[in-house]
């Protein structure tokens, strides 16, 4: 009755889902690589807002280094 590519979904419809759902992921993960900082970088947009002063900024830096 529901065999081969004939009838219902089988494993033709879970073989889609599954393609879309790794599709998915793909995009999902090289979206949220690009969007990761360093420490350096979050250090340098901090000092760059006048959220930190030089001294601390050249400390925490020296620190990053270590």
């Amino acid at each position: 009755m529901f065999n081969g590519y004939h009838g219902g979904f089988g494993m033709m419809g879970f073989g889609w889902i599954f393609f879309i759902l790794i599709i998915a992921l793909v995009i999902y993960l090289l979206s949220n690589k690009s969007d990761k900082k360093s420490a350096k970088d979050i250090l340098d947009e901090r000092y760059a807002k006048g959220e930190i002063d030089l001294e601390e900024y050249q400390e925490r830096k020296k620190n990053l280094l270590e």
